[in-house]
């Protein structure tokens, strides 16, 4: 790692609490291990699990370091032993377990993608975390196929705006739910058939009417809570309900009654503590089924604002106010 600085800038968490508690430090270059490549971050994503990271509520698992961030961008510019897939100089966007608010960041070298061609270093930091969760639980946990309804809370998040995508693109009908008139439009847009303002309307009420009163195949769910029974009423016989996140709690009472007599299937999973395997699995599927749609232009990441690294503080606040739709991005 010859001509490679020693020590770098990254964000830590000063101690748990609101994002004032970010701060830029100076810490060693971290060193690849096996199997592992060292990128030069140009962006980094923000996501949801970073802010529940800085509150102390969702500690870096066993091994992952201490500062947060899940995705990143950039070139490879150091590799581990063992590496064989990339060497120096390939521009690479990449899930990673913690590390990504940082100038250098640690990547598996299975769990890294090519940069898609015609994408920036800035757009390619916003696929990561987002198409990996996505792929993972409404096509492989919730099994969406062509012509079944897709139901996405939270449209107009990283999450929701990646669903909206995918699934349409794949066939599948897709209403979205989201907080304001210019969240639906954005979410109708990107191929929503459908956008219920829940503020305005009863999502339960109008997935049955925007459904002939069948309801839908697949619900992605972030919301929790409250959410949890309706849900339930709001899904189609043999319907399939993810959880991968709960803004508003992880309890709730719930009749299991609609759940027998519609046959559905509640299921869920987080990302973070997944193995190098089912990662790396997640990653070729990916590179396989997605990459060329994004290379042809039909699937791009949609970004709401981009900051410095050292303004890490500001985008939490943004992230915390829910007004984005799209991406928050940290650029190196």
């Amino acid at each position: 790692m010859s001509n490679l600085p020693e020590t770098m800038t990254a964000i830590a968490i000063r101690e748990p609490g609101g994002p004032d508690v970010l701060e830029s430090r100076r810490i060693p270059l971290p060193d690849p291990g096996h199997g592992e490549i060292l990128i030069k971050v140009e962006g980094a994503g923000v996501n949801r699990p970073d802010t529940i990271q800085r509150m102390g509520l969702y500690p870096p698992p066993p091994g992952a370091p201490e500062t947060p961030g899940l995705e990143v961008a950039g070139k490879v510019v150091a590799t581990g032993p063992g590496v064989t897939m990339w060497k120096a100089g390939d521009k690479v966007c990449a899930l990673v377990g913690g590390g990504g608010y940082a100038e250098y960041c640690l990547a598996h070298e299975a769990h890294a993608l090519p940069v898609p061609r015609g994408l920036s270093m800035t757009e390619a930091a916003a696929l990561p975390e987002t198409f990996f969760t996505v792929w993972t639980n409404v096509f492989g946990r919730g099994n969406l196929k062509a012509g079944e309804t897709l139901l996405v809370h939270g449209g107009s998040s990283g999450i929701g705006t990646t669903a909206i995508q995918l699934a349409s693109i794949f066939g599948a009908k897709v209403i979205a739910t989201a907080g304001s008139a210019e969240k639906c439009a954005a979410c109708l847009k990107l191929g929503a058939d459908a956008a219920i303002n829940y503020r305005d309307a009863d999502f339960v009420a109008e997935t049955k009417r925007l459904t002939g009163d069948r309801g839908a195949d697949v619900i992605l769910d972030m919301v929790g809570g409250d959410y949890i029974p309706r849900n339930i009423q709001a899904a189609a016989t043999d319907g399939r309900i993810v959880s991968i996140a709960f803004l508003n709690g992880p309890t709730a009472e719930v009749n299991f009654l609609p759940v027998m007599l519609k046959r559905l299937m509640l299921t869920g999973s987080t990302l973070r503590p997944r193995s190098i395997e089912e990662k790396a699995a997640l990653a070729r599927a990916l590179r396989e089924k997605v990459w060329p749609l994004i290379e042809a232009g039909r699937i791009k990441p949609l970004i709401d604002t981009v900051f410095p690294l050292a303004d890490a503080a500001k985008a939490h606040a943004l992230m915390e106010k829910s007004s984005h739709i799209g991406k928050i991005i940290l650029t190196v």
